[in-house]
Order: structure tokens, then sequence, then C-alpha cells
């Protein structure tokens, strides 16, 4: 039977999200990739039981991860039941609702039918009673937004989801659903956006609005689907995503110049005494409006790794500016 390191809350630091109650780890455990039926189910407990080990106690779900879609939730379940479920207080599930799970007009968007359809269909999946986080996914331009929202605060009301989120929305949208959340009473807690060095789009009004808000981020994709690590310092190996046929991420994004800013970030790491892998984390982290980076993980080791980076998430300005003035690089 697992027992859970004894020390597991020694190293890893906790930031408060917004303006609320709720501390996430600085990293936290996304099962976009790598939790599917492609993976074996002993490298995935591996990797669960690590990363509660060494203080990663958020784990972050969809109901379309896999593959199949659902097929993470499950596997979640699984695990977590044999390995996790007298630790359910200490752990925080996350998952999310908008994009396709099933045929037909309502298998799919922001309408209050697929958003609590899918929230139960989720429970059912992990064996969970509730979830921590239920998102809205995406936005929704075609279903008012009064209606998303109610969905979400009727998921809270009805004990399903302690707190509500929304991903992927812009910062009028963000604004907008606060301010109905609010009115509901259920208020914004966190907003999901894609967030990295390369991909610094939250950055023109996503941060700032959820700061006048109140609410927290918590940043997916922050190596940038693995270009922030140093297995593209050559260009594009073989194996890698890359080289594969990865809808998120293709060669030909992988360009000369792109590879000799990584190469010049890189630099910087190793004066830091970091991988590449772990400056871009602590970067992404550098704003406290940032509660915490998913990362994800196909081993154990490749977690620690990622973990490690929590120990040294300071910059100074010169290295700040340094960092600027490189991704500035044409």
């Amino acid at each position: 039977m697992y027992s859970a390191h004894s020390g597991r809350y020694d190293a890893m630091p906790y930031r408060r999200v917004g303006r609320s109650g709720l501390k996430l780890p600085a990293l936290s455990l996304g099962l976009w990739h790598n939790f599917g039926s492609d993976r074996t189910l002993d490298t995935q407990r591996e990797i669960l039981r690590c990363a509660f080990d060494l203080g990663v106690t958020h784990f972050d779900l969809a109901n379309n991860y896999g593959p199949p879609p659902g097929e993470a939730e499950r596997v979640f379940g699984r695990l977590f039941a044999e390995d996790f479920a007298r630790y359910r207080d200490e752990v925080v599930v996350s998952t999310k609702a908008g994009y396709l799970m099933w045929p037909g007009p309502y298998g799919e968007w922001g309408s209050r039918k697929y958003l609590l359809a899918s929230l139960d269909q989720s429970l059912r999946r992990t064996g969970l009673d509730h979830v921590d986080i239920f998102y809205s996914h995406r936005y929704d331009p075609d279903t008012p937004l009064e209606e998303t929202m109610g969905a979400l605060h009727s998921a809270v009301q009805q004990g399903k989801a302690l707190y509500a989120g929304v991903s992927n929305y812009p910062a009028e949208q963000t604004r907008a659903a606060a301010t109905i959340l609010r009115e509901l009473g259920t208020p914004l807690l966190i907003h999901q956006p894609r967030y990295s060095m390369l991909d610094r789009a939250p950055e023109d009004g996503v941060l700032d609005a959820l700061r006048e808000v109140g609410a927290g981020a918590v940043a997916y994709s922050p190596l940038a689907q693995g270009l922030l690590t140093d297995r593209y310092l050559n260009g594009v190996p073989e194996g890698s995503r890359a080289a594969g046929t990865s809808p998120f991420l293709t060669a030909d994004a992988v360009t000369v110049p792109l590879v000799s800013r990584l190469r010049s970030l890189n630099e910087l790491a190793a004066e830091r005494g970091q991988s590449l892998a772990q400056l871009a984390l602590a970067w992404t982290l550098r704003d406290e409006t940032v509660a915490s980076a998913i990362v994800g993980a196909s081993s154990a080791r490749q977690l620690r790794d990622s973990v490690e980076a929590a120990g040294r998430l300071k910059f100074g300005d010169d290295e700040l500016l340094r960092i600027e003035a490189i991704l500035a690089e044409d």
C-alpha cells in the first residue's frame, strides 16, 4: 500500500490564488498528455506518486484528456482510489468542459445542459463526489455568458465543485464572467491561460483583468509543448513531438532564429544553475498573479526535474532584462 512521503510539504512553495483562501503548489501536474491508453498504468502510477511525494497537490484534468477522451479521468480515478483516497482532503482536483465530447448539439461548448452533464460524467469517471475546481474550458460566443456562468454557479451550489474557473477566455469576457459570478455569490477563482516565454498573450490584458477581479491564474503549456527544454537546442530531433504528428507542435515551428534564442536562454539557465525548462517555469511564475504552472510528465524523472524549478523562482532585474532582450531577438 502506498504511503506518502512524510516530508512532502518541506520544499514546495504554495501560492495564494487571487484573493481567495486557496493555495496551490507552484508546480501542478497536468494530465493532458501521458495519461491515456497509450501509456502503461505502472508508469502513470509512478508519476502520480512521485508528484504527491514532492508536494504537488494539484492534479489538473479535463473531460477530453486521453486518448481517448475521458481516459485520463478514468486512469486518475482508478489510481486515486487505490493510492490517494485517504489523502483526499490534501489534494486539489480540477476538471473542465468545453470541447467536443459526444455527438449532437449538446456535446461541446458552454450550454448549461452540456456543462452539467459533462461534470456528472467526469465525477463518474474519477469516482469522486466532487472536484475542487470546475472550469468552463473555452468561451462560447454563441451561448449567453450568464448561462455558462450560471452552470458553474449551480455546480458549486450542488456541491459538485468547490470553486469555479474559466480557461482560454479573453480579457473582456473574463471580467464579465467575474461580474456575473460575483452577483450570483460564487466568485471567479481562477483562469487557466496558455502562457510561456514563447506565448505571452495573457500579458495583453488577461493578467490585468485577473488582478482587477481578484482571481488568480494557473498557466498551462509553460514549456511551450517542450520547446523550452534542451530537446530542441540543435533543431528537431528524431522521436520528438515536433518530429511527429502532434497538432500542437510541428517541425515548422522550430526555426533557426528560435533555436538561437533557445540556446541563449539555455546559457542563462546554466549560469543560474538551472536547466532551460527550470528557467522557463520559474519565469512563468515571476508574477504572483500566476499561482501555479502546470507541467506534464512522461516519467517520474522528468517530473522531478521540473519540480526542482520551485527551488529558485527569484530573478534579478538584470536577468529579467536579459531574458527580454533574448526573446526580442529576430
